[in-house]
């Protein structure tokens, strides 16, 4: 269970609930293996209630994705400031890779939630390719403000958010964070002497 989301059903208004109980759901076994009668049994409304909220699971999934967008952000952004930020630069980045892969952050990892959902829905739902694409990019602006201005700043910036990208799916499939983190302190070192 995703502790950042974590609710009993009598806490929180229903919409709340529901968006909750999908996104704990989506994030740990995925958009198309869960269904919409399993969101509204374990967030306790009716399916009356599910869909005067969220009239299609199109709707839910993109609902799912901005939640997931805000709270990633700011633990990102949050965590970036706690290893140091603008006075470490790029190398704030492992450790805050790695407390994300062990699960201190955001609970169980998962892989990237944006990357799972395009390689479930792919061109069947081009509104995820565009909010995937969204969150990378203030990932990637994220990673840019951190660094000392140079005129290789955004490159270098682009460079490293697809390095923890790769990062991110390494940890995924290969089990072995410590891999992903190795190959990423490895970017990160080499990226750093150029600026």
């Amino acid at each position: 269970m995703n502790k950042t989301t974590n609710c009993g059903r009598g806490d929180l208004p229903a919409k709340e609930r529901i968006l909750r109980k999908a996104h704990d759901l989506f994030y740990a076994e995925g958009l198309r293996s869960t269904g919409i009668d399993r969101v509204i049994a374990e967030a306790g409304v009716t399916k009356v209630t599910f869909y005067r909220h969220f009239p299609s699971k199109n709707d839910l999934i993109l609902a799912y994705l901005n939640l997931r967008h805000e709270q990633w952000m700011q633990w990102f952004t949050e965590a970036l400031a706690r290893h140091g930020g603008e006075s470490n630069g790029a190398k704030a980045l492992p450790p805050v890779i790695k407390e994300w892969f062990s699960g201190e952050a955001l609970g169980d990892f998962r892989g990237c939630a944006f990357l799972n959902c395009v390689s479930e829905m792919g061109p069947a739902m081009p509104a995820v390719i565009e909010v995937t694409h969204q969150h990378k990019q203030q990932m990637t602006d994220t990673i840019e403000a951190m660094l000392p201005r140079s005129r290789q700043r955004k490159r270098t910036a682009e460079a490293l958010a697809i390095a923890v990208d790769g990062a991110i799916v390494q940890a995924q499939y290969c089990g072995d964070p410590a891999i992903a983190l190795r190959a990423l302190q490895f970017v990160v070192d080499q990226l750093s002497h150029q600026t």
